[in-house]
């Protein structure tokens, strides 16, 4: 994104020349669901982002201005607290995460805005917390790492926004790397970064363009399914603390003891994770067919075992899996509506956009918004900078 609209508008509004810093948006390549279990997940910076120019104006005040919306936002440092803005309480929870760790902030002006899109699941939240973080560290010259911001980004969501969030998605776009995704170990936080050699394929993504109201209710239930399947295999091995730990032998082993419902849970979240592995092998052999085989598997045990696909992610998987122009294809994110994400053939781009949007549009009556994405590096310095 240009950051140059941010960087005049910051001069308009306070007179200064501003630190620019860039934080990514992500996507998760396969791994859905597993976060909260212990287990693996493989996400990638974007080239989507967040922008922002910002400057510490000791007078005491946050000054913020969001781009996009147009919208402007006050309030004295010493009053931080959550607010009626919703979009200022991602920056403030931020800020209030240095001050609970004992770092000193007199007053910040910030200008941020970016071409993340709203509501596909490409993580913008996160992208506005780690790019905060960043740069409250940068004008202050706090000693903070990079998984210190991290935490206080998560943190910041979870405090201010309320979202419960895992870390994957502010870590993600915090240690994206161009032209890698990321296998994150949850439990550990260890991670190994795998080369995409994207060349005969592109990364495209294809919004529904709904969200149904099933998604945050499903989520804890899906929770509490997995949680009930850990504690019937902690009867016959202590050392079980999640599903992490579980492979699928020994999930059969035990099956007559299960819930038919929390077996289908415990199943697919014990493929998915073995599925991750499989995935970053595969890339590590630039084996994109397998990469994509995997996603497949990946998107058909989320509607069959899992069950939080939708009608629309089902379609538009579907059609991408029909057309001929694609090697893999899933869900990407909590379920109940958001993205596809797809490998497509570049050569076909074209037709697979037609094909897409010519049979979600005559089944569905909506258009999907489609979206190319590029690998890329996690949050710093704009290269305006």
């Amino acid at each position: 994104m240009d950051i140059k609209p941010i960087k005049n508008k910051f001069k308009e509004l306070f007179s200064e020349n501003p630190l620019l810093v860039r934080s990514p948006g992500r996507i998760n390549l396969i791994g859905e669901h597993t976060d909260y279990n212990d287990g693996f997940v493989f996400p990638a910076a974007i080239d989507k982002e967040i922008c922002f120019a910002v400057a510490k104006n000791n007078i005491g005040k946050f000054r913020f201005y969001a781009f996009n919306l147009n919208e402007g936002f006050e309030l004295e440092v010493d009053k931080l607290a959550k607010t009626e803005t919703l979009w200022a309480n991602y920056l403030l929870g931020v800020a209030a995460q240095y001050k609970k760790a004992g770092y000193q902030i007199k007053g910040v002006d910030c200008v941020f805005g970016g071409d993340i899109p709203m509501g596909a699941g490409l993580s913008s939240s996160a992208a506005i917390e780690n790019g905060f973080a960043f740069a409250l560290k940068e004008i202050f010259g706090f000693e903070v790492s990079k998984m210190d911001m991290i935490k206080m980004a998560q943190k910041a969501e979870h405090e201010y926004v309320g979202v419960m969030c895992g870390i994957m998605d502010q870590f993600a776009s915090m240690n994206g790397k161009e032209n890698n995704a990321i296998k994150l170990d949850c439990r550990s936080l260890n991670f190994e970064y795998a080369n995409i050699i994207l060349s005969d394929y592109v990364i495209v993504l294809c919004d529904t363009k709904v969200k149904h109201e099933l998604a945050s209710s499903e989520y804890n239930a899906r929770r509490k399914e997995c949680e009930a399947g850990v504690k019937i295999l902690q009867k016959h091995n202590r050392e079980i603390t999640a599903l992490r730990d579980v492979d699928i032998e020994l999930l059969q082993k035990y099956k007559i003891e299960f819930e038919p419902i929390v077996y289908k849970r415990c199943e697919y979240v014990v493929k998915e994770n073995r599925r991750v592995e499989k995935a970053f092998a595969s890339l590590q052999q630039n084996d994109m067919k397998t990469f994509g085989e995997l996603m497949y598997l990946s998107h058909e045990g989320l509607r069959d075992e899992y069950e939080v696909s939708c009608s629309e992610l089902d379609l538009l998987f579907t059609l991408a899996r029909k057309s001929g122009y694609v090697i893999g294809a899933r869900m990407m994110g909590g379920g109940f509506g958001g993205c596809t994400i797809n490998l497509v053939k570049r050569e076909k781009l074209e037709d697979f956009y037609e094909t897409i949007k010519t049979g979600y549009l005559q089944t569905t009556g909506v258009e999907t918004e489609m979206h190319i994405v590029k690998i890329a590096s996690g949050t710093g310095f704009s290269n305006e900078y």
